[in-house]
Formats: C-alpha cells, structure tokens, sequence
C-alpha cells in the first residue's frame, strides 16, 4: 500500500532523514519508534506532503505521490493526525469536523455516511457536538484531531504522537480505541510514538528511527525482545 525507496528529507539545507526505506501493506497496524528529534515526524510531513523529500521515491497504491500537493493527497487516502492536535479552538466540534470532511462538500451522502461513522467510533463527540474544541479537555481534543482525519474515510491513518500531554489513563484508553478501530473497520496505521513498550505491545510491526536512519525493522514481539530495543527504548 505504501512504499518509501530511499526518502531523504528535511528542511531548508539541514537532513533531517536519509536514505528511508519502509513498506506498509494494506491493514497493517505499523510502529514508527525513536527517541525525541530522531526524525520520526519528518517522514510523516513528507508522506503527507507537507515536506518535499530531497530524493527517493514515495508511492502509494502504486502511485507516485511526492510532490503531490497535500490536499491531493488527502484525496488519494492518506490522513494526518499532527503533533499536538492542532483542532480550530474557536469552533465547535461540530464544525471542526465539517473541515475535516471538506472534499465530501459536493457528496452530502459520504459526508453523512463520514459522520457517522466518527460518532460511532467518538460517542463523546456527539454529546459534545456544539461545544467549543478549545473547551475540550486533552483527551477529548486528540479525540477530535482523529475525527476530524477519519471525516476523510482515509485507507492510510498517519498518527504522529498522539499521546502527548495526555494522562496515562486516557493514554491506555486511546492505544485501546485504535486497535479497536483498527480490528473492527481493517484501516491501516501507522503509528509514530516515543511510548516504545506500549506501541510495540498494540501494533504488528515496527520500525526503529535513530538519528535519522532506520536501525531495526521486525515484528512488534521481536522488537520488544530485542536486547537494543530493551536497554534504549524499554527501560529494561
């Protein structure tokens, strides 16, 4: 579904990541992990268009989409969770989600059918459909960033750090609910985190990240039995 060959990126002058090759097949829960600066947000930008690669090759479904414009992209299947959220605090759930779901403003039957569906997976985002995002507590923010995405009916979700700033509980309950989503509607994912152990325990694959480059790449239970990963990213 979706192949890196060889991506370097990163901005102005500075290389951020180099030489990035990684596979993702359709219905893949995937981990990106690595310590803080480790590039893991670059590759992100870069997938999402937000970031020119400075060479390699990005394809998706086959297709080349390096270069492509970001909204292109979007369409194409690809949805963004930033870090941070990022939702439009001075409007209401509801109407954050109508931008979320703006390529569908001429199908009114898949923006139903996308709302629906965000309600369903976020039923505390229905309850709260009229309230001001910034009103929102953390969690429900995240929440909301990931609606908001989902209002694509996207076939890659690209989530970068979602449990920042977040309480561990509701950090359980978040890695709980994608891989309920992920079962239950057979998106892929691919998930960047600094929460190594926790990633590692929900998703099926993983990549490590270190200073840029790709250093490991195996199954989550490998990686966590790794003796690298344990002494770096586990705390063991």
């Amino acid at each position: 579904m979706l192949e890196l060959d060889m991506v370097s990126a990163g901005y102005g002058a500075v290389v951020a990541v180099r030489d990035i090759t990684m596979r993702i097949d359709q219905g893949e829960f995937v981990a990106l992990i690595g310590s803080n600066g480790a590039g893991k947000s670059t590759i992100l930008r870069a997938i999402s268009g937000l970031i020119r690669p400075m060479q390699g090759s990005i394809r998706f479904e086959g297709k080349r989409i390096n270069g492509m414009a970001p909204h292109h992209i979007v369409r194409a299947g690809i949805a963004h969770v930033p870090e941070g959220r990022h939702v439009f605090p001075d409007l209401s759930v509801a109407e954050n989600l109508e931008m979320g779901g703006f390529i569908w403003r001429r199908e009114p039957a898949q923006f139903r059918a996308a709302l629906d569906l965000v309600y369903s997976v976020f039923p505390k985002l229905a309850q709260r459909r009229t309230q001001l995002a910034g009103t929102l507590s953390g969690g429900e923010q995240q929440m909301l960033a990931i609606g908001r995405a989902l209002m694509t009916r996207p076939r890659l979700l690209l989530l970068d750090e979602p449990s920042l700033g977040l309480a561990p509980k509701i950090v359980l309950e978040m890695f709980s609910l994608f891989a309920r989503l992920h079962r239950t509607t057979g998106l892929t994912i691919l998930l960047v985190e600094q929460l190594a152990a926790l990633t590692l325990e929900y998703t099926q694959r993983g990549y490590v990240l270190e200073r840029g480059e790709i250093r490991l790449a195996d199954s989550s239970a490998a990686l966590r039995a790794n003796p690298r990963v344990q002494q770096i990213y586990l705390g063991a």
